[in-house]
């Protein structure tokens, strides 16, 4: 009975396994590899959390991959590729998403707070260079007090 029982637990562990081809991807040449690293850095997991395409081991990860490689040997360049790939999962997947009137703030939302604080300190400084004599009119009046 114990022993039936083992059977039935390893025939389960045996179906647990994934159905994927777990070969590591060919290239046919060191171009395509690199073209394939590139495109594949530039890439977001979909179900990941902030990892890139090449970098996660995720199974969703290696079918993307091996479906890139795909796309790739059917001719379709980068563009088409990430194109694909959006229309898909949605803008999620690319770690550079297009400029576009929805990713306007995204692109140049740093550059404008940074812009800001530079106003903000320019002003700051006019401000102390324009009032010398106020504050050494207040330092007097401190020093009269005592």
């Amino acid at each position: 009975m114990l022993l039936a029982v083992a059977m039935l637990v390893a025939s389960f562990a045996t179906f647990a396994q994934p159905a994927n081809d777990p070969t590591p991807l060919q290239f046919q040449s060191p171009i395509e590899e690199q073209r394939f690293h590139d495109l594949v850095a530039e890439l977001r997991c979909v179900m990941c959390q902030n990892q890139s395409l090449a970098e996660s081991n995720a199974q969703i990860a290696v079918d993307l991959r091996r479906e890139v490689l795909e796309l790739m040997r059917q001719g379709k360049d980068n563009r088409e590729i990430k194109q694909f790939l959006v229309e898909r999962y949605g803008e999620f997947v690319l770690y550079r998403p297009q400029v576009e009137s929805k990713t306007w703030l995204l692109w140049f939302g740093p550059a404008l707070v940074l812009l800001a604080g530079g106003i903000v300190v320019a002003g700051a400084m006019r401000k102390r260079r324009q009032s010398p004599a106020a504050a050494k009119t207040s330092d007097s009046n401190e020093e009269q007090e005592w």
